[in-house]
């Protein structure tokens, strides 16, 4: 072959080729485009379906954490007997069957929103057995009292994560 025609093949190979992967390149960027655009609206979807799920979780949990404030659960369960401990057991399993109750919203809640609920439900029942090993509790009515008067001096372990799912919800909007 001459040179003179080497040079006439490429100069029609060679825009041929550029075109070619010009062209290769804008399809492979189209694709990608649209497949961001679809992943997006797929996303946008499932948000729009799960956010009132989400919502809800976070409704009942903080159902939960009201009902396990001591000032509100101590005066919506009455004492079983007079007994210290009966009582504190009591109350402890009513605590715990809340929480069994609402344990699968975890799954629509952030690890560290759980990890706080859990928390303050940990804290709750450690308030109640710190006031029922005390030297003044004798029967089931005294350990209501130092328990309610305890709470005077600190704040509830459910306000403290009240406040958070309050912040984390403002963060859905």
């Amino acid at each position: 072959m001459d040179f003179t025609r080497i040079i006439e093949l490429a100069s029609y190979t060679l825009p041929a080729t550029v075109t070619g992967f010009v062209a290769y390149s804008f399809f492979e960027l189209h694709i990608k485009n649209n497949d961001k655009k679809r992943a997006f609206l797929l996303s946008r979807e499932y948000q729009k379906q799960s956010l009132p799920i989400r919502l809800q979780a976070y409704e009942r949990m903080t159902l939960f954490l009201e009902r396990i404030n001591l000032t509100k659960l101590l005066i919506r369960v009455a004492p079983i007997s007079q007994q210290k401990h009966d009582y504190e057991n009591f109350i402890i399993d009513q605590i715990e069957q809340e929480f069994e109750h609402n344990l699968t919203q975890q799954i629509y809640m952030s690890d560290e929103c759980w990890t706080i609920i859990t928390t303050a439900k940990n804290a709750t029942i450690q308030m109640i057995r710190k006031a029922a090993m005390s030297d003044r509790v004798d029967n089931a009515d005294k350990l209501r009292e130092v328990i309610l008067n305890d709470l005077l001096e600190k704040q509830s372990p459910s306000n403290a994560a009240l406040g958070f799912i309050k912040n984390e919800v403002a963060e859905l909007w």
